[in-house]
């Protein structure tokens, strides 16, 4: 093991993207081994491979006692994708959690006893800490509320949710039950906007919006008339066409923006690919279509996440020119982990090295986490040590560029300290 792989191994990794389902989740409706196993982001592979939904669907339904069954349905598609990012993903889970070195109908009868144990309180919290070494994470669970999570103060930390605004979907009824603010004009949804910051804003780490996958990332600047007229229709029950949908969702758009800026919290973007498949328009995806979002708002700080894959080059293209924008590698590891690790050796000769974040796993459960930590490790020492090995970085440069993307850039675009020490307050109150 050199210098650089060891660093890379033991080095606390903070985690800025997942979908981390909560304890009581986890301990209740927590998933059996071949949900735990595949219940991520390879039955899309395992579909495009050939298996049919109905087949993946039975592999992911833990009432079925039928184990053999189950994984039948699946078995041939499963040796078609094993070796994707996504394939190696579930590799990782099984050797990790479950010591399985081929994954069987047999392998995984065997490992039904240790999933039951893994599924004890405070077992989702030390997966994550120890065997994943992570700092801690980053949760969007699409939703407004960013509440101390009192299995882990300091470890689960919330995003906002802004991705119905985005959308252009307002969500009266609930934003009344947050804020006490009854939407009935444009003024009075700024108000209720600005009753969720000031009840979350101080214990989220970020906002967070994946609109992509309704609308194209495509903003423009929407008057106040303009938005008043079509939020006017859709509190009177009247269906919004595709034009006024993006219309109102822009105008939401830019509040939100404004108000990180007032809070101090970074806004974070799905840009790029898209989960699932057979339904991926990609002239939605392009991250160039948030220039004009960027260029009006400065004082923003954006982040950019799955490095628009496949639109990788123009990512780089956009941090490299405007300064408030971010990149995030969290998913890009497991979408494609070449085309990630060749991202960053571009971008190192691209970019200011302060733009980048190594790694979010963008995954439901604590087990499939630590597997794309795993993957994102590995992926990374490949990427540096090909920087050594081809004399254009030395490895003690290598080691401080893995510590500025695992830790360090972190650590100075989010308020970490002041987010955790708000939690702690709001957990006392």
């Amino acid at each position: 093991m050199t210098d650089l792989s060891q660093h890379i191994q033991q080095l606390p990794l903070m985690d800025t993207h997942e979908h981390m389902r909560k304890e009581a989740d986890y301990l209740e409706n927590g998933p059996d081994v071949l949900r735990d196993l595949f219940e991520n982001y390879v039955p899309a592979d395992l579909i495009v491979a050939g298996a049919t939904q109905d087949a993946v669907q039975k592999l992911l339904d833990s009432n079925d006692p039928d184990i053999e069954a189950r994984w039948a349905g699946i078995s041939t598609a499963w040796q078609h994708c094993q070796h994707t990012g996504y394939g190696e993903a579930v590799r990782l889970i099984a050797k990790q959690a479950y010591g399985i070195d081929e994954i069987t109908s047999a392998a995984v009868i065997a490992a039904a006893e240790r999933n039951h144990q893994l599924r004890q309180p405070g077992e989702r919290l030390r997966i994550l800490k120890e065997e994943g070494n992570l700092d801690h994470i980053q949760v969007d669970d699409f939703s407004w509320a960013c509440l101390p999570d009192q299995s882990g103060l300091d470890f689960f930390l919330y995003d906002l949710s802004w991705w119905h605004f985005c959308n252009g979907e307002i969500q009266a009824e609930d934003l009344h039950k947050e804020t006490g603010v009854n939407v009935i004009d444009l003024k009075s949804l700024r108000q209720g906007m600005e009753g969720l910051f000031d009840k979350y804003g101080a214990c989220a780490i970020s906002v967070k919006a994946q609109h992509a996958y309704n609308r194209s990332l495509l903003w423009q600047e929407r008057s106040d008339a303009d938005a008043e007229r079509v939020l006017h229709k859709h509190l009177t029950g009247d269906e919004l066409n595709e034009a006024e949908r993006v219309c109102l969702g822009d105008w939401c758009w830019a509040r939100g923006v404004e108000l990180s800026i007032q809070h101090n919290l970074p806004f974070k973007i799905h840009t790029g690919y898209y989960a699932g498949y057979g339904g991926m328009p990609v002239e939605r995806i392009k991250p160039g279509h948030l220039c004009g979002l960027l260029k009006q708002y400065p004082q923003a700080r954006f982040v950019l996440m799955h490095i628009a894959y496949p639109y990788n080059d123009e990512l780089t293209a956009i941090a490299k020119h405007y300064p408030n924008v971010y990149i995030d590698l969290c998913w890009a590891w497991s979408i494609n982990p070449y085309a990630a690790s060749d991202f960053v050796r571009r971008l190192i000769h691209s970019v200011p090295i302060n733009k980048l974040l190594a790694f979010g796993g963008d995954t439901g459960w604590p087990n499939a986490s630590v597997a794309y930590a795993t993957q994102a490790r590995s992926w990374l020492t490949r990427a540096l040590q090909g920087e050594i090995d081809d004399g254009d970085l030395t490895e003690a440069q290598a080691i401080a560029v893995a510590t500025r993307l695992m830790r360090g850039n972190q650590q100075d675009l989010f308020d970490l300290e002041g987010t955790r020490a708000a939690i702690h307050a709001a957990s006392q109150a």
